[in-house]
């Protein structure tokens, strides 16, 4: 066969120039630490890292958003922890107020605090985080969710709760809203509340009550009624839901055990002829209307009889609604507790997943620079043989042998 002096030449250059693109593929590999250095290298091997890249990038994106929960939820631990403390100093006030030295006057100083201790309250409940969105407005985060006119508080926000994706299949609730916070809350012992009715004369006192049968509860609402005749008192139970006597003609001793309808109570002192006392079923109670209530009784005269007795039984309603409020907060802040751990826990994992993605990629695209440090060496021999073997082929001439 002949091969023509053209043939060779071209067969000579492509050659080397096949080598010099093997040898610049190889150094790439190697300035870069990749072997995959386009998808036709190893298509499956691209897809594959492609896969895991983007699983990577949504990883990276859960960090980013279980540190913003993160955020949210720590500053709402922290409001919660100063409405705790302002809590415990109104109960503190609240025991501090029964003490029957005190005067009127001094007894509106403290309520002149108690209105300071109010607007903190408030000022707290409408708490901002960094991107100036409202912590406890439910979905409505540019709204202000508590507005104060005198001692009343109401809500303007919803019942929302905002969630973040902190995980693949986990969204997690990174706010409260302010019903669920500071409204929501039952007064009395929490299943039933009693109340003195505002026009007792005598020196009855009733206590919060517990309940004693479940099943036998009703939840109606009840009236006791104090009758003295000659010298001897008794009360009559008469449900006023149903307009049902209970029963009647009972023989009262103070201290002594009231039991109907599954309840439990008891009133101690002298309840006046005529003295009513009311058992309901508890209600929601916010926490600012318990500061409202303490500070209206703390403001209400209450030297002398029945003064004095009014502002017991007042006093004993408001404890036992702050008692409520305390347990109510200090669960919100192990709510919120539980979900920053939970955004620890998912964190840790998060840092797991991130160490075998980038494992998982090494493996896919890294270059083994030991081969790659060989390959570079045989190719620079390859070329270096290739372009003197066409040093050699291009000097052939019939004309050097004539």
């Amino acid at each position: 066969m002949r091969i023509s002096t053209n043939t060779m030449y071209e067969s000579g250059t492509n050659m080397m120039l096949q080598q010099q693109e093997k040898l610049i593929k190889t150094q790439q590999q190697l300035s870069t630490g990749r072997r995959i250095l386009t998808p036709s290298d190893d298509p499956i091997s691209a897809a594959q890292v492609l896969n895991i890249a983007q699983s990577a990038s949504l990883n990276e994106q859960y960090s980013v958003n279980r540190t913003s929960a993160n955020s949210s939820l720590s500053l709402e631990e922290n409001v919660l922890r100063k409405v705790t403390t302002l809590l415990q100093d109104l109960h503190s006030t609240a025991v501090y107020a029964g003490n029957s030295s005190l005067t009127d006057n001094e007894r509106k100083i403290l309520a002149t605090e108690l209105r300071s201790h109010l607007e903190s309250l408030v000022g707290l409940s409408n708490t901002t985080d960094e991107k100036g969105q409202y912590l406890f407005s439910g979905y409505q985060a540019h709204t202000k969710p508590f507005v104060q006119t005198g001692l009343t508080v109401t809500y303007a926000g919803d019942q929302g709760q905002r969630l973040n994706q902190v995980g693949s299949a986990r969204q997690l609730a990174v706010s409260d809203s302010g019903t669920d916070i500071f409204e929501r809350i039952k007064n009395g012992n929490g299943v039933f509340s009693t109340a003195a009715d505002s026009l007792n004369t005598g020196t009855g006192v009733i206590d919060v009550g517990s309940v004693i049968t479940p099943a036998s509860l009703t939840g109606d609402d009840y009236e006791i009624t104090f009758n003295v005749s000659a010298g001897v008192t008794t009360y009559d139970i008469v449900n006023i839901t149903t307009s049902a006597t209970v029963s009647s003609g009972n023989p009262y001793s103070s201290n002594g055990v009231i039991s109907f309808d599954g309840m439990q109570l008891s009133v101690k002192g002298n309840p006046a002829n005529g003295d009513k006392f009311t058992v309901s079923p508890s209600q929601n109670h916010s926490i600012f209307n318990t500061v409202s209530d303490l500070i209206t009784a703390l403001e209400t005269p209450a030297s002398g009889q029945p003064g004095g007795t009014r502002l017991s039984n007042s006093l004993n309603s408001v404890l036992q609604n702050v008692n409520n409020s305390l347990e109510h907060v200090l669960a919100k802040q192990a709510s919120i507790g539980a979900r920053l751990q939970e955004i620890e826990t998912l964190e840790s994992v998060g840092d797991d997943q991130n160490i075998q993605f980038e494992q998982l990629l090494s493996s896919l695209q890294d270059v083994d620079f030991a081969k790659a440090i060989s390959d570079l060496k045989r190719q620079q021999l390859y070329l270096e043989a290739a372009q003197q073997s066409y040093v050699k082929v291009s000097g052939l001439s019939l004309f050097n042998y004539i």
